[in-house]
């Protein structure tokens, strides 16, 4: 059993279950990775606590990013290596003044310095498309739906932060668009592990296909093998 679903009451999973929930997707013909938030406003310099990291960036989410990070930079290897699309989203940080933040959150004043800044170990190549968006999702009111058709993408793969605020609603969208969706566990972070858990929890349910980096891997080099077991 994963870890993060041994924070879920047996009885819950037993009752998501039988009310037919919980159904595994298979993957389509061609994926591309959406790698969500992942720069250092949302998790904070390496090596500092969850308080000291929420001091130098107030959305960091600390040590939980750097466990996750160089996971993250598997997945992105594995996407660079079957030559499958990446996009990389960040925060529109010029449009909030005039469409509001993306959380109902009370921070005041502009990001500090570096907070759209990518960890070294993740860099966007110029092949990937970095991509601003002024809300949680991804898909809101922004143009990647016609990119993911313009390359054939019917599936997708997705990481980053914070498990239950922009993934979770990215993640709901892609599903509502018609995408093969799923959620890389050990990619994603959350300054909650309560929230972390809760949310892998009812996308894996709902919208999404939860699965480890080994199955995202699998699943990446050959579509037709996963689709199989």
């Amino acid at each position: 059993m994963r870890d993060w679903m041994k924070l879920i009451p047996e009885s819950e999973r037993q009752l998501y279950a039988k009310a037919g929930f919980m159904g595994d997707l298979t993957p389509g013909r061609r994926s591309a990775l959406i790698v969500v938030d992942v720069t250092m406003g949302f998790s904070g310099s390496e090596g500092l606590s969850l308080d000291e990291a929420v001091a130098q960036y107030s959305t960091a989410c600390g040590p939980a990013s750097w466990v996750a990070m160089p996971k993250i930079a598997q997945l992105i290897a594995t996407f660079r290596e079957a030559d499958l699309p990446i996009v990389y989203s960040l925060s529109d940080l010029s449009a909030g003044a005039f469409v509001g933040k993306a959380t109902k959150g009370k921070r005041t004043g502009p990001p500090a310095a570096g907070f759209n800044d990518f960890p070294a170990s993740i860099t966007p190549r110029a092949q990937d498309w970095v991509l601003a968006k002024t809300k949680a999702s991804a898909f809101f009111q922004t143009p990647l739906t016609a990119y993911l058709i313009q390359n054939g993408v019917d599936t997708l793969v997705v990481c980053g932060v914070s498990t239950s605020g922009c993934v979770r609603a990215s993640v709901v969208d892609g599903f509502s668009h018609g995408f093969k969706t799923f959620v890389v566990d050990e990619c994603c972070f959350d300054r909650s592990q309560f929230a972390h858990a809760a949310n892998l929890f009812d996308m894996n349910a709902k919208y999404a296909s939860v699965i480890s980096l080994e199955q995202a891997q699998a699943m990446v080099s050959s579509p037709a093998r996963a689709a199989a077991e």
